[in-house]
């Protein structure tokens, strides 16, 4: 076990456990503002304790900490990343995520919208197809996106997998996710995040959550990459990631391949 691993199963495991159905009554959040901060397991801890008595765990069967896997999907000219290196307002995401303890998995089309905001559309997905879209999936996806000719140029471009534990703020309504221990794989290669750091996520509607407030409060600032963008810089560091440099390098020891030829924008 990582000492992330460890400290965030420590952790996680002196607040009240809640129920899934519980967690979906209290904090669905499917349209909603994110924020994500990387942070020491110091500061992971100081953070819980300033807010842990708002706070419970989903727990299902006693378990509080669980594995992740998500693959991504994206055309030929990387539409989906290219759209958020560059900074467009509005942009999209598309994967399956497979609940890995339990086998359940769905996919989900994310979209930002003008605003910040995020949009989440999914529907339940065969784990055994999740490297591949079906046509049902790509007219689940058309649907949302808007665009046949996108649509149809999706395919696997990078896997994540990771451990997370969700905690509900019983008082707001927000949602808070602590995941460790990143791993990234595609296009033959693979990298592993940082063993003693944890990824926060706050996810709230409008305002932001009493976990923004805290974390400020100690230091800590919201990081702009997601985990498909971090995972497809660093898989392939010819790609244009200017947007996360710091990010990268601090978190995985990142270095851009300034001898590899870059390929121009393919954005309308």
């Amino acid at each position: 076990m990582t000492p992330a691993r460890e400290c965030l199963s420590d952790t996680v495991g002196q607040l009240p456990g809640i129920s899934l159905e519980e967690v979906t009554d209290k904090a669905d959040l499917q349209v909603r503002v994110d924020h994500k901060y990387v942070v020491s397991l110091d500061v992971f801890q100081r953070f819980i304790g300033a807010i842990g008595p708002r706070l419970a765990v989903l727990d299902i069967d006693r378990l509080r900490v669980f594995q992740y896997e998500s693959i991504y999907f994206d055309t030929d000219i990387l539409t989906a990343y290219r759209q958020h290196a560059y900074g467009r307002r509005r942009r999209f995401k598309l994967r399956t995520r497979t609940y890995l303890d339990s086998g359940d998995c769905l996919l989900e089309v994310k979209l930002q919208g003008g605003r910040g905001e995020t949009v989440k559309k999914r529907m339940p997905y065969s784990a055994e197809h999740r490297h591949v879209l079906t046509p049902a999936a790509r007219e689940f996806a058309t649907m949302h996106l808007d665009d046949t000719e996108v649509v149809a140029d999706l395919a696997e471009v990078v896997t994540s997998a990771y451990s997370r534990s969700t905690l509900v703020d019983l008082t707001g309504g927000s949602r808070v996710t602590c995941d460790v221990d990143l791993y990234f794989a595609g296009g033959g290669r693979e990298c592993h995040g940082s063993t003693a750091t944890v990824l926060i996520e706050s996810k709230t509607v409008g305002a932001s959550a009493i976990a923004d407030a805290v974390l400020w409060r100690l230091g800590q600032r919201p990081i702009a990459v997601s985990k498909y963008c971090a995972g497809m810089a660093l898989l392939r560091p010819e790609l244009p990631a200017n947007r996360w440099n710091r990010e990268l390098r601090t978190l995985f020891g990142w270095e851009p391949d300034r001898a590899a030829p870059r390929a121009a924008p393919a954005l309308g």
